[in-house]
């Protein structure tokens, strides 16, 4: 069954399979906190740990950090350490950090613009699955 044009006979990547390189790019990108950090430095200006941390409701430190060290290993973020005592850290997106944080910030201002819409369906979804009997009974 032909399933379309092939990359890999071309030299390219095909993220569908599952030992494409870009697949690890799309996970540290589809991480939730990925997506708020993106969003939070996207217009430009430096943020320390604590700035970033206090903007990102809920997030612990051990998340936030891991989530720094993988966008700069990805080179999507630039950590500067200034030599003061004690040290200051700032963070910023590279270029193309840049990219994929207008990327982002769309996707942000999609998911504000529709929550509502999304609540109803949520909403439907929900008073629908009540109200029909579960497909699969429970055999005890």
């Amino acid at each position: 069954m032909d399933t379309g044009f092939d990359l890999r006979e071309h030299g390219g990547v095909d993220v569908f399979l599952r030992d494409c390189p870009t697949r690890a790019v799309l996970e540290v990108i589809a991480s939730k906190w990925t997506m708020l950090v993106l969003v939070a430095l996207e217009d430009g200006s430096p943020m320390r740990f604590t700035e970033l941390r206090r903007r990102l409701d809920g997030v612990t430190q051990k998340v936030l950090t891991s989530t720094l060290r993988s966008l700069e290993r990805e080179g999507l973020l630039a950590r500067t350490v200034y030599p003061t005592i004690p040290p200051r850290v700032e963070y910023r997106l590279t270029g193309l950090g840049r990219e994929v944080g207008a990327l982002i910030q769309h996707i942000t201002d999609w998911s504000q613009a529709n929550i509502d819409t999304i609540r109803a369906a949520r909403r439907q979804f929900d008073e629908r699955a009540e109200a029909e009997p579960d497909p699969l009974p429970v055999r005890r």
